[in-house]
């Protein structure tokens, strides 16, 4: 069994990231700029930003945090994003969710240029992406693909089963993965929780990306021997026998699949370090499509 180590992963993409941001100062070229867009103060927003400024100071970017009363009106963070479209200082920048109620998401991820769109999701992108063109991918797919690459595991003619239809990561996921190229041509099926005998499916699967968002829903008896397992699920449950009363667990339950798998990604320090090196590694992109180079 192979363990893909995001953790380690994402060190080596940010030391990678860190060398060309070097180059670019170097040639006296302005480097990278990522700005984040958080409203209130939400507890798990706020960690999720600080490690992503964090993160972009470990490589040499500049960041900027436009931090924003939680009442604020969606007319005021529409005028908030159109500075953020208008200022060409800045290359990319995303907008944290979730969003407070009043505030209708869909009309603000549809107000963020497409051009600085680093977390991919505006549907700009998203066609471009199905299209096999020139895009920014959503940061959690694409970190998937860059470690199934590094990891040269097996794609092409291999049957994938992804497990979860989000916009985030169960949709784009199964067309990157089924894309011609590198750690693509694979045969995907996608899966839900409406799927009849989602069981049967899985441990047909060569490959089984689970991002269904339930914890330790995918057990041992529900894959073959050999399988690669991806595991994006991540959540905090209670447990009094652990040091801070609760555990970490993904949609896997890890102890019983293990075992059988060829590949599996550990929760946590598997996807989750990948997003946001691969949130920079798109910021980088921006850098460089927005200077022509």
């Amino acid at each position: 069994m192979i363990i893909l180590d995001g953790k380690a992963t994402s060190a080596q993409i940010k030391a990678e990231i860190a060398e060309e941001v070097q180059q670019l100062k170097a040639a006296g070229e302005r480097v990278p700029h990522l700005a984040a867009v958080l409203v209130g103060e939400d507890g798990a927003s706020l960690t999720y930003v600080g490690s992503k400024v964090k993160a972009c100071e470990q490589v040499g970017f500049r960041s900027t945090l436009v931090q924003l009363p939680v009442d604020i009106s969606e007319e005021a963070l529409l005028a908030e994003l159109d500075k953020l479209n208008a200022n060409a200082d800045i290359d990319g920048y995303i907008v944290q969710l979730p969003l407070p109620q009043h505030i209708n998401t869909e009309k603000i991820l549809l107000a963020v240029d497409p051009r600085k769109d680093v977390d991919g999701f505006h549907p700009a992108n998203f066609g471009r992406m199905a299209l096999d063109m020139e895009a920014f991918i959503p940061a959690t797919p694409f970190g998937i693909v860059e470690l199934l690459k590094r990891y040269k595991v097996p794609t092409a003619g291999r049957h994938v089963v992804v497990v979860g239809r989000s916009h985030i990561v169960g949709r784009p996921i199964s067309i990157l993965l089924s894309q011609k190229g590198e750690a693509g041509n694979a045969t995907v099926t996608l899966t839900h929780s409406h799927t009849p005998d989602l069981a049967h499916f899985t441990r047909e699967a060569d490959i089984v990306v689970m991002a269904l968002g339930q914890p330790e829903f995918l057990k041992g008896d529900m894959v073959k021997e050999g399988v690669a397992v991806i595991d994006v699920g991540i959540t905090r449950l209670k447990d009094e026998n652990a040091p801070k009363g609760y555990r970490i667990v993904g949609d896997v339950a890890y102890e019983e699949v293990a075992p059988k798998a060829a590949y599996i990604t550990p929760v946590p320090g598997g996807v989750g370090p990948m997003t946001i090196a691969m949130l920079l590694k798109n910021t980088l992109l921006a850098r460089k499509w927005h200077s022509g180079s």
